[in-house]
């Protein structure tokens, strides 16, 4: 019976094992299904994706828009109509009316008018009495709108509108490589974790031998009954670590599976190379890169043009406003449909109108005063933020060229601090070393390895921090450049 039980066991704990995939990851390949598939980098393809469609919004203003409208009625009722003598009579209309009309239209960016032509038809159909039918023709009108003293948006957009396409692109640039950055954190995070792990098992293993070893030791009274405790301890402390490491292991496992967007059923394990390059950025290099790749000079530069473009519009809502319509064509009526268009007579339209505010009780002073302080605001910003972001260019270079040396420095120490636990442990075994001499060992052993694993999260952090200011591959010596989303 217990035979079965525990096959029955067995095949319960393999099943899940098989439902549970195994994943072991390198630190180029969690960036790359990061930048893949993880909610930043997603939440960077919908914004790009914003960005062009408002972007080909833009564009489409200074390209010739065709439309057709038609809007046919149907009126049956009483309704009010001038008599030639000037009176007015109530008559009973039973009619439908139908239209159509094609027009063209093309914005003109330079006076920020646009210009139209049309062409269109409309049908009247008398439903009761005669049943009379007629139409009326518009064969071609052109026409120019145009506000003379007005503001001009077609030229501001032009201004403005490639700056924000190219902005979004260099931010997008930025985001999948802080994203890397992001990444690399998460990575080396669960790599601190194993790291704790296998520390604490290691500790625990050499812990219960030493144990083992200093009783038989105590029995012959070669140590102390106060050392023999020391050793205890030190096995209890290792147990209890062991178990908060493995706690940490499955937090810091929960939290990249999270960020890749993983099943939960995933497990994960990293494989961490020691090895890192060895790059000199210079300084002078990096901030040139910074303002050509780095989407922070543009939004600048764009919040002081849109500051610009608020106080133009602002002057032209406030003050003398004057508007020109133009319209010339050809139109004819008819009873049959050739009548319509047969020898068509000449239409001209034109009309000017103007509002001169009198008397706004310093509201419009008030509006454009407001719009020049927030140009002024825009331009210190603009001053303040660009100072900022060379400092943080200069600051992010100058812990990047160190952070390798220091990489260098904490595996040596690495490898130093595991030979003197080794001859430390050696000494305390053959009696010539006391329990603290091994207990500090033990702790500069386990210090000095998880330094060198911080060392090298710090480094990578700092890699593609770098590369996410200056939008270049110091170790291809090539520029970034991702491409666009395949549903744009």
């Amino acid at each position: 019976m217990k035979k079965i039980l525990f096959s029955l066991l067995g095949a319960a704990m393999m099943t899940v094992a098989w439902s549970q995939e195994q994943l072991q990851l390198t630190l180029d390949r969690t960036i790359t299904m990061a930048q893949q598939q993880s909610p930043s980098a997603v939440a960077a393809q919908h914004s790009l994706q914003s960005a062009y469609w408002t972007y080909r919004y833009y564009l489409a203003n200074y390209k010739p828009s065709v439309t057709l409208t038609t809007s046919p009625e149907f009126n049956r009722g009483i309704a009010q109509v001038v008599q030639p003598d000037g009176t007015n009579s109530f008559v009973h209309v039973s009619q439908v009316n139908s239209d159509v009309s094609l027009q063209i239209t093309q914005n003109i960016p330079l006076t920020g008018g646009s210009l139209f032509v049309n062409s269109s038809l409309m049908r009247n159909d008398q439903i009761e009495g005669d049943g009379q039918t007629s139409y009326r023709s518009q064969p071609i009108t052109i026409g120019y709108q145009q506000s003379l003293l007005g503001y001009n948006e077609l030229k501001w957009n032009r201004r403005i509108e490639p700056l924000r396409w190219q902005e979004a692109q260099k931010q997008y640039n930025e985001t999948m490589e802080l994203v890397a950055s992001q990444a690399s954190l998460y990575f080396f995070a669960l790599a601190t974790a194993q790291t704790n792990v296998d520390i604490a098992r290691s500790n625990l293993a050499s812990a219960d031998t030493l144990c083992r070893f200093a009783e038989g030791r105590y029995n012959i009274g070669t140590i102390t009954e106060n050392e023999m405790l020391q050793l205890q301890l030190n096995k209890l402390r290792e147990e209890t670590n062991l178990l908060d490491a493995d706690v940490n292991l499955q937090a810091a496992a929960e939290a990249l599976r999270n960020f890749l967007n993983l099943p939960t059923t995933t497990q994960l394990s990293v494989l961490t190379d020691d090895h890192v390059p060895q790059i000199e950025v210079p300084l002078a290099e990096a901030l040139e890169l910074a303002m050509q790749n780095s989407p922070d000079p543009d939004n600048y530069k764009r919040s002081q043009l849109e500051s610009r473009q608020n106080l133009a519009y602002t002057k032209a809502s406030t003050g003398l406003k004057a508007d020109l319509y133009l319209q010339f064509g050809l139109s004819q009526t008819g009873q049959g449909l050739r009548d319509a268009y047969h020898s068509p007579t000449d239409m001209q339209y034109a009309s000017i109108s103007v509002s001169i505010p009198i008397l706004d009780w310093g509201r419009g002073k008030g509006r454009r005063r407001v719009a020049q302080s927030n140009v002024h605001l825009a331009d210190i910003h603009a001053e303040q933020g660009m100072k900022s972001f060379e400092q943080n260019v200069t600051k992010m270079v100058q812990q990047f060229n160190l952070q390798s040396r220091r990489v260098q420095v904490a595996s040596q120490a690495d490898k130093t601090a595991e030979r003197r636990y080794e001859v430390a442990r050696r000494l305390y075994v053959m009696g010539k070393s006391t329990i603290l001499d091994l207990n500090s060992a033990i702790s500069e052993k386990d210090s000095a390895r998880r330094s060198f694993i911080q060392s090298l999260s710090t480094y990578w952090s700092l890699y593609y921090g770098l590369r996410s200011m200056t939008g270049y591959d110091f170790s291809m010596n090539i520029p970034i450049t991702w491409q666009l989303p395949t549903n744009l």
